[in-house]
């Protein structure tokens, strides 16, 4: 899925405006904060997991994106029960869960064209008062959301060469040729805007 977490489909999640889905997320996003219960945190995310299915992706797709993620969210799990016990832990492990997984929704069933042009909508009343430029703001968040599983192919990328090359992967061993490898890709990506003025 490199460039893009768009998977195309005629689901009624497919069809739905891209506003009324950004909208939506905030919304639930927002009132997610408000619930501490396990148990109804836990039914939020079977439901966000079921219209993931029903959008057509598959587990191997939803993994591919989450994997990063998880061992940060055992991570963060793990200091807060230590911290404030586990029925917040597990509280704030679903909240975050049930949050990425429903914007990882949004992403897979949504154009990113869409959602720049949703972007600019937002934006033109500042951009008549003159505050913003709505379409470079709109462009740096496309570049962004499209940058973003790029980063995580090319991270796989290399822990896959350095292995396949009998090295150990560190952060260290790791971070040079990401570090690099990301600023030639930003350079390609500037100079093929510059070319198109």
């Amino acid at each position: 899925m490199i460039g893009s977490l768009y998977l195309p489909g005629k689901t009624w999640l497919h069809l739905a405006p891209a506003g009324l889905k950004l909208a939506v997320l905030a919304f639930s996003s927002s009132a997610l904060m408000w619930v501490h219960s396990p148990l109804l945190l836990s039914v939020a995310c079977a439901q966000v997991c079921f219209l993931m299915y029903w959008a057509g992706a598959s587990l191997r797709q939803v993994w591919q994106q989450m994997r990063p993620l998880i061992w940060m969210l055992l991570l963060l799990g793990g200091l807060s029960a230590w911290s404030q016990g586990v029925l917040q832990a597990s509280e704030m492990v679903l909240r975050l869960l049930t949050l990425v997984l429903a914007a990882l929704l949004v992403s897979m069933t949504t154009p990113l064209t869409q959602m720049m042009q949703v972007v600019v909508w937002l934006l033109v009343p500042f951009q008549r008062l003159g505050w913003v430029d709505a379409d470079r703001v709109a462009l740096s968040v496309g570049l962004t959301l499209r940058f973003i599983p790029e980063l995580g192919v090319q991270w796989q990328e290399i822990r896959e060469a350095q292995l396949a090359r009998g090295m150990t992967p560190s952060p260290l061993t790791m971070g040079v040729p990401m570090l690099l490898r990301t600023l030639r890709r930003a350079d390609e990506i500037a100079e093929a805007i510059d070319a198109r003025g």
